[in-house]
């Protein structure tokens, strides 16, 4: 009996592109030259797009109460512990181990996609990504983004949306 051939990743696909394609979901791959140097991956990202930093965002992993959980947020902001640990019914947050944070979703820093992770993570996504029709994300590449709509984000990942970014 012949052997099934594996699935290849598409050239250059990362998980979290395959894990779109796979589910069917419409989405827009930005790439863009990263630069080392550059004080912010979400920033940079937004900049090399030429788009609004409140529409990228960056994907944070958190330790609440003993367990990682993901939080996305926009770039033009920074993440509220306290609200994180709320929206999740926790009493505690604390940012992750940024080895830990790797290990387990995959990817490394400033490239980790909420998409796509190793193992999946409780994520959460701020609220005000409902305001537009489309976000971006890290398609788990530094210099790789993925943009798509914030409902599609939402159902891939099985995010609960509450406010959880200060400006």
């Amino acid at each position: 009996m012949a052997k099934k051939p594996k699935k290849q990743q598409q050239s250059g696909g990362t998980p979290a592109t395959v894990a779109l394609t796979a589910a069917g979901v419409d989405y827009t791959v930005h790439a863009y030259d990263h630069d080392p140097g550059h004080p912010s991956y979400g920033e940079e990202a937004a900049e090399a797009m030429g788009v609004s930093p409140d529409r990228v965002f960056k994907t944070l992993v958190a330790d609440v109460d003993g367990a990682l959980t993901v939080a996305v947020v926009p770039v033009a902001g920074s993440l509220d512990l306290k609200a994180l640990a709320s929206a999740v019914g926790g009493k505690r947050a604390a940012m992750a181990d940024p080895a830990l944070a790797e290990r387990t979703t995959g990817y490394v820093r400033g490239g980790i996609s909420p998409l796509g992770q190793r193992r999946k993570l409780r994520t959460v996504l701020d609220d005000s990504a409902t305001t537009h029709a489309t976000i971006c994300v890290s398609a788990g590449r530094r210099g790789l983004e993925v943009e798509l709509s914030p409902t599609d984000l939402t159902a891939q990942t099985d995010a609960l949306l509450a406010p959880i970014a200060r400006p």
